[in-house]
C-alpha cells in the first residue's frame, strides 16, 4: 500500500521528529516503506538528519521546511525522510561518511540526496532559503538536483554506487597489522600532546570541544607532561563560559579559542564523559576545585536531566524561545539586583564576557580566577551562585529532548557510580541504580532498545547499547558487590555475541543481524563525540572478564587486536580503539577481602579510582579467581593487586595499599 501524501511524523517518539510533524513537507521516518516509495514513485530521496538540541537544525527548519514554496518543491521532486541522528546513529554515520568522502565539511543538519537503494549521490549540511553566506539557496539546490536526476540519472546512479562502496569500505574495513597497544597508545598520546593549546587548554584553534576521548588517551599514557595537559585543559575549560557556573554541566563546545562563548546546547554524553574524567583526575590530584565541579555536574544531572522512572534525558536545547543561550545569560544589573551587597565580591571573581562576535547578553565566567580559592571563599561563591540559580529557575527554560538513549544512559550510570564511590554519596549511587532499573525494564525478550520515550521503544538496539550497559553493570558491581549485576552483564554479553558478532567472532557490527532497514552493516569503529561502539565493546568485554575472572579463550585480547588492526588502516577517529586495546593489554585487578562489618580497603580503593583498575570486594566467603592461580583466604582481611598476569604480595594494611595505588612506578606497569 503506498504511503499517504502527507507528513507522517506525528506518531514518532523522537522529540526531534515531532518538532517537524506540522511542517508542510511530506516527511517520512526512515523505514523500508519509505525507501520502497522512492522506487515506486520514481523519485530520489531527500534525507535530512539532525537532532533536537541543534541550533542550525532549528534555523533550517524555520527558514525552509516551514516555507510552503520550498516544501512544495520538496514534495514534488523527492521522497523526504527525516532522521534523528541520536535515535538512528547508524544512518547518520553512513551518510556523514559519504559527505566526508565528497570532500565536504560535515555537520548538522545533514542534507543528502539518495537513489532508490539508499546510495548517496550528492549532499551538504545547512542551506539557507536563498543564496547567501557563499552557499546556494535551498530552492535552487532542489531544482538543480531534480534537473540532474531527470537528465543524468544513469551517471548519478553509477557515482552513487561507487560512493556507497567507498563508504562501506571506510566503515567496515578489513584489518591491517596491529602493533603493540601500549606502543600505539604512546605514539598517539605524543601526537595529541603536540596539538595541545598550552595557554588555553584543549586542542589549538576554534571551535573548542571538550574532546574527552583525546584526554583519556593522554591520561592513560601516564606521562607527566600528558597528564599535566589534561589537568590544565580541565582547569581552563571549567573556568570558561562553556561551563555553566550557576547550574553545573558543560555545553557542547565553545565557538572561540578561549572557552568563553559556548554553543549552549547541553548533551548528556558530554557530561557523563566529563564526570568520569573528573573522578579520575580528582582521585589523582585531590584538587578541590574538581570535587566542586563533580558535585555541580551531578547536581545538574539529577535536577534537570532525570525523566519519570529515573533514567536520563538526552539533551537541552541551545535556544530558549528562539534566542540562543537566553536562559543562561546575565547582565551586571541583574547580578547586582540579585546579590545586593554581595555583588562586588562576586564580580571580583566572576566576569561578564561580551566578545565582538557575540550579540546576546554577557556570558558568565571566571577565567581570571580559574584555580581553587580556598575552603572559605568557594562555599561563599557557591551560595551566591545558588541565589542566581533560584532566580534563573523562574525564567523560561530551554527545550529538553527527553528520549532515553540506552548507550548514553550507560555512560551516565557508570560515571555516577564512580562519583558515588569517590565522594561517598549513597544518594548518587541510588540514582545510578534507578537509571539502570529503567533500562532493564525497557527490554523485550532479553533485548535492549536503543531509544525509549513515553512507553515506546526503538528496537533493535545497537552494539554500543549492550557495551555501555555491560560497563554500567560493572561500575555498579564495583560499587555494591551485588552478584545480580554481573548476571545481567553476562546475559547482555550473550545477546551481543548472538546478534552483533561477525563470522570470525573477533569483531562486532554496530547494527543487529536482524535490522532490516539499514543500507549496509557498519562496524562502528570511528569515534564521534563519544568513543566508538567498537571501543565500547572492548571495554565492556574487558570489564566482564576482569571482574568475573573468566576469559578462557582470551577473547578480549583477540577482539582488541582485530580492532587495532582495522584502526591502522584508518586516518582518524581511532582514539577509542587505541585506548580500549591498551587497557585490555595490561588491566589491573584489585581484590579486597572484607569479611567483617568495617571494611578498611574499600575506602582506599574508592578514593583512588583509576581507569586501568577493576575492583572486586569479596564478602560472605565468596570465591574469586586471580591470575596465575593465586589463592585467597576468604576469612582474612587483605587486598590483592594483580597487574596483567602478575600479582603483588597481599596487602594487610590499608595505608600500604594506598601507597601502592598512588605510586607512579606501580601504576606505570598497569
Amino acid at each position: 500500500m503506498p504511503l499517504p501524501a502527507k507528513n507522517l511524523l506525528a506518531a514518532e517518539t523522537s522529540p526531534y521528529l515531532l518538532q517537524h510533524r506540522n511542517n508542510p513537507v511530506h516527511w517520512r521516518p526512515w523505514s523500508a516503506a519509505a525507501l520502497s516509495e522512492a522506487r515506486e514513485s520514481d523519485r530520489p530521496i531527500l534525507l535530512s538528519v539532525g537532532y533536537a538540541a541543534c541550533h542550525w537544525c532549528h534555523v533550517m527548519a524555520h527558514e525552509s521546511f516551514e516555507n510552503p514554496e520550498i516544501a512544495a518543491a520538496m514534495n514534488r521532486h523527492f521522497v523526504n525522510i527525516k532522521v534523528d541522528r541520536e535515535e538512528r546513529p547508524e544512518i547518520d554515520q553512513i551518510y556523514m561518511a559519504a559527505l566526508s568522502a565528497m570532500g565536504e565539511q560535515g555537520g548538522w543538519p545533514l542534507t543528502m540526496f539518495l537513489d532508490f537503494d539508499g546510495q548517496p549521490f550528492w549532499g551538504g549540511t545547512y542551506f539557507p532559503p536563498e543564496q547567501r553566506y557563499g552557499r546556494p539557496g535551498f530552492l535552487q539546490v532542489l531544482e538543480a538536483v531534480n534537473a540532474a536526476w531527470q537528465g543524468k540519472r544513469a551517471e548519478l546512479v553509477r557515482s552513487a554506487g561507487a560512493l556507497g562502496a567507498h563508504v562501506e569500505t571506510r566503515l567496515a574495513p578489513a584489518p591491517g597489522a596491529a602493533g603493540s597497544p601500549q606502543e600505539v597508545l604512546q605514539t598517539l598520546a605524543g601526537n595529541i600532546h603536540g596539538m595541545i593549546d598550552h595557554k588555553a587548554g584543549g586542542l589549538r584553534g576554534a571551535p573548542k570541544f571538550p574532546n574527552v576521548p583525546f584526554m583519556r588517551i593522554l591520561w592513560l599514557s601516564d606521562d607527566l607532561p600528558h597528564r599535566t595537559a589534561v589537568v590544565e585543559s580541565l582547569t581552563s575549560m571549567l573556568a570558561g563560559g562553556i561551563y555553566d557556573h550557576v547550574g553545573g554541566g558543560l555545553a557542547r563546545y565553545s565557538t572561540d579559542d578561549k572557552w568563553l562563548v559556548p554553543h549552549f546546547e547541553k548533551m548528556l554524553y558530554d557530561n557523563a564523559q566529563l564526570l568520569r574524567m573528573l573522578c579520575w583526575v580528582y582521585s589523582d590530584t585531590r584538587n578541590a576545585l574538581f570535587r566542586i565541579r563533580i558535585e555541580e555536574t551531578v547536581g545538574w544531572l539529577l535536577r534537570e536531566m532525570r525523566v519519570a522512572g529515573g533514567a536520563f534525558a538526552s539533551s537541552l536545547d541551545a535556544d530558549t524561545a528562539g534566542v540562543e543561550g537566553q536562559t543562561y545569560l546575565w547582565t551586571e544589573a541583574q547580578i547586582r539586583s540579585a546579590l545586593d551587597s554581595r555583588a562586588d565580591g562576586f564580580l571580583e571573581i566572576f566576569s561578564l564576557a561580551q566578545p565582538e562576535s557575540w550579540e546576546g547578553n554577557p556570558i558568565l565566567h571566571r577565567r581570571g580566577h580559574a584555580h581553587y580559592l580556598g575552603d572559605q571563599k568557594e562555599p561563599e561563591l557557591r551560595a551566591m551562585l545558588d541565589t542566581l540559580l533560584s532566580i534563573r529557575n523562574e525564567r523560561d527554560q530551554p527545550g529538553r529532548d527527553d528520549k532515553v538513549l540506552t548507550d548514553w544512559n550507560g555512560l551516565t550510570i557508570a560515571a555516577l557510580a564512580d562519583a558515588a564511590r569517590l565522594l561517598n554519596r549513597p544518594d548518587w549511587l541510588e540514582a545510578a541504580r534507578g537509571a539502570f532499573r529503567f533500562v532493564c525494564e525497557s527490554m523485550e525478550q532479553g533485548r535492549l532498545p536503543h531509544s525509549s520515550r513515553n512507553g515506546k521503544a526503538v528496537f533493535p538496539g545497537l552494539s554500543s547499547d549492550y557495551a555501555c550497559m555491560i560497563s554500567a553493570a560493572g561500575a555498579l558491581y564495583q560499587a555494591t558487590a551485588e552478584p545480580s549485576l554481573m548476571d545481567q552483564a553476562h546475559a547482555w554479553a550473550r545477546e551481543l555475541h548472538t546478534w552483533y558478532a561477525d563470522k570470525s567472532g573477533t569483531g562486532h557490527y554496530l547494527t543487529a543481524s536482524d535490522a532490516s532497514d539499514v543500507p549496509m552493516r557498519i562496524r562502528g569503529d570511528v569515534d564521534e563525540a563519544i568513543p566508538s561502539a567498537t571501543s565500547q565493546v572492548i571495554e565492556a568485554l574487558l570489564t566482564l572478564s576482569v571482574l568475573s575472572g573468566d576469559d578462557p579463550d582470551n577473547r578480549v585480547a583477540e577482539v582488541a587486536q582485530a580492532a587495532l588492526g582495522r584502526a591502522t588502516t584508518q586516518t582518524y577517529g581511532q582514539a577509542g580503539i587505541v585506548y580500549a586495546a591498551a587497557l585490555a593489554q595490561n588491566a589491573a585487578k584489585l581484590l579486597m577481602v572484607e569479611p567483617g562489618k568495617d571494611p578498611v580497603f574499600v575506602p582506599v580503593a574508592n578514593r583512588n579510582l583509576n581507569p586501568g583498575r577493576f575492583d572486586v570486594v569479596v564478602v560472605n566467603g565468596s570465591t574469586q579467581k586471580l591470575p596465575g592461580g593465586v589463592t585467597i583466604d576468604p576469612q582474612r582481611q587483605a587486598a590483592y593487586l594483580c597487574i596483567g598476569q602478575t600479582c603483588l604480595p597481599p596487602f594487610l594494611k590499608p595505608e600500604e595499599l594506598e601507597a601502592a595505588l598512588r605510586d607512579g612506578t606501580t601504576r606505570k606497569s598497569w
